[in-house]
């Protein structure tokens, strides 16, 4: 059985999106950098997130890579802890220079959340799941 899922990302340019995802509070571990590429952990369970420069993104693939403008190929969702972490993380995404598509707000009556495309267009999800109030 597999040990661990790595999300592989394509991107115009690593040092710029580096920073961005350092900017709104994830981390790298940097033993993995290359000029191409570099490798962000998200979360307890250290969820690897490689960031490749596009060519050598397309190179593994053997596709094209889809243009985020006028498509999505995912939606990466992380869970936050509270209300507030989500208004953090959205405000964070738009000064780093990420666009908000979907302000931070209630869904459902049981979720709060927003959403944001980062630098290269990739839409991420943010949401605080308050399970206490899902409808039965």
């Amino acid at each position: 059985m597999t040990k661990q899922i790595w999300l592989n990302l394509p991107v115009k340019d690593v040092a710029k999106a580096k920073d961005f995802f350092w900017k709104i509070g994830f981390s790298f571990n940097e033993q993995h950098d290359t000029p191409s590429s570099t490798c962000m952990v998200v979360g307890e369970n250290n969820f690897v997130v490689m960031l490749f420069e596009e060519m050598l993104f397309s190179s593994f693939s053997q596709n094209g890579v889809v243009d985020t403008k006028s498509g999505s190929e995912v939606l990466i969702s992380i869970d936050a802890e509270s209300r507030e972490e989500v208004d953090e993380l959205a405000k964070k995404a738009a000064e780093a220079g990420g666009t908000v598509f979907a302000p931070p707000a209630e869904s459902q009556g049981w979720m709060y959340g927003c959403g944001f495309a980062d630098l290269d267009g990739h839409r991420w999800n943010v949401l605080f799941m308050d399970f206490s109030k899902l409808p039965n």
